[in-house]
């Protein structure tokens, strides 16, 4: 009983911390049981695994599995062949949830104007959207949009920053 208190007690402190940090949808708290955890996202859900496996269909499960972005060339919104392979990969990984619907996000670096780069998203967002389309998704279950050079994945004005902040992102709904 007690390493299992100071093991929940460990979890809240994390919590605790990270409570600031990241993305709302991104931080999450969890609880261990033994043979199943469940993982509480700060916007309110709950997602369950057991034995290490992911709930079916899930966030969690498609960046474990999948991966849930690719990523683009300066001033680029054409998809690399690496990023087509991981957008065919994302299409057949929707095909086997039929249920799941989601959301592209377009981001860019951040040099250009906000308009420039709101544009530049959007352009990226759709290059996702319709290779998934293209690969037997079907249309109404993507929604696409753009947030230019507003929510940078790493802080940082050299290109390794750069870089990691020109992508396309599948977010599940």
């Amino acid at each position: 009983m007690g390493a299992r208190f100071l093991g929940l007690m460990a979890v809240l402190v994390l919590c605790t911390g990270l409570a600031g940090c990241g993305d709302k949808k991104k931080d999450a708290a969890m609880v261990n049981d033994g043979a199943t955890t469940t993982t509480q996202q700060t916007d309110g859900t709950q997602v369950q695994t057991t034995d290490g496996q992911y709930a079916p269909g899930s966030q969690a499960q498609l960046v474990a599995e999948i991966g849930d972005r690719v990523y683009f060339g300066y001033d680029q919104y054409d998809l690399t062949a690496e990023a087509r392979s991981t957008v065919e990969r994302q299409a057949q990984w929707m095909k086997t949830y039929p249920n799941v619907s989601v959301m592209v996000e377009g981001h860019c670096d951040e040099r250009g104007t906000r308009e420039y780069n709101l544009a530049l998203g959007e352009k990226r967002a759709n290059a996702v959207r319709n290779y998934l389309i293209s690969n037997g998704v079907q249309a109404g279950r993507i929604q696409s949009i753009s947030y230019g050079k507003e929510r940078p994945a790493i802080m940082g004005a050299d290109e390794t920053s750069w870089a990691q902040n020109r992508r396309g992102v599948l977010v599940v709904q």
